[in-house]
């Protein structure tokens, strides 16, 4: 199987826009219906069903928006949570935040100490946990409040769903920058991340998916094919 850095992911996505004409919102449905299956999938064998997704303002949380969606529209319980300000957000992340407003999904806010003591009380509650906070791009510590997000999130023993990969992990080095998420299972997108079998990789991911987002993997890897 190959593996790839953050890097070469990040070129991939963007061949893929650039050259085959593949929408970035279209590759961002196909990544948070996959994540939608690995839930689903986990939460086969529990009579309640109740969801919480943490969801951070870039393109992972984008993937869980969509994934929320389509918890939602399968009759799951959920509960959606964004670290900071719905304002922020922008492009496709946006686009798919906006639709679960029109469809008055349960969307709270984490800005203030009040919305963590909410959020704290629903992971409580909750049977499955996704972390959809930070992708591939991360550069240097994670800072508060996504710190203190994943510290609760790891503290509940919850089950926890990694989207694309554990945040905080480094997917290059496979290092954990300063706190990160230990995900039950982690669902990535075309291909494993080298940082998945380096260093603190391999206790964060938990049990890898591989799922296929549409990227034209054989004619990114090999134009001439």
């Amino acid at each position: 199987m190959r593996y790839v850095t953050s890097e070469e992911m990040r070129r991939l996505d963007r061949e893929a826009q650039e050259k085959f004409g593949i929408s970035s919102l279209v590759l961002m449905e196909n990544a948070g219906r996959a994540v939608f299956e690995a839930a689903r999938s986990m939460l086969a064998c529990k009579k309640e069903k109740k969801v919480l997704c943490v969801c951070g303002k870039g393109n992972n949380g984008g993937d869980g928006f969509v994934a929320a969606r389509h918890l939602i529209n399968n009759g799951f319980e959920t509960e959606i949570f964004l670290t900071g300000d719905p304002k922020n957000l922008k492009g496709d992340a946006k686009i798919n935040y906006d639709i679960l407003g029109k469809m008055q999904a349960r969307l709270e806010s984490l800005r203030k100490k009040r919305d963590f003591d909410n959020f704290s009380e629903s992971l409580s509650k909750s049977h499955l946990a996704i972390d959809a906070l930070l992708g591939t791009g991360i550069s240097g510590e994670v800072k508060e409040p996504l710190a203190k997000v994943i510290t609760l999130m790891n503290r509940s023993k919850k089950p926890i769903l990694a989207v694309d990969t554990p945040s905080g992990l480094d997917t290059t080095e496979g290092k954990a920058r300063g706190r990160c998420i230990k995900a039950a299972k982690t669902v990535t997108f075309a291909f494993p991340k080298t940082g998945f079998i380096k260093n603190d990789g391999p206790d964060k991911i938990g049990e890898l998916i591989v799922a296929d987002i549409s990227l034209p993997i054989i004619r990114l890897f090999h134009p001439n094919f």
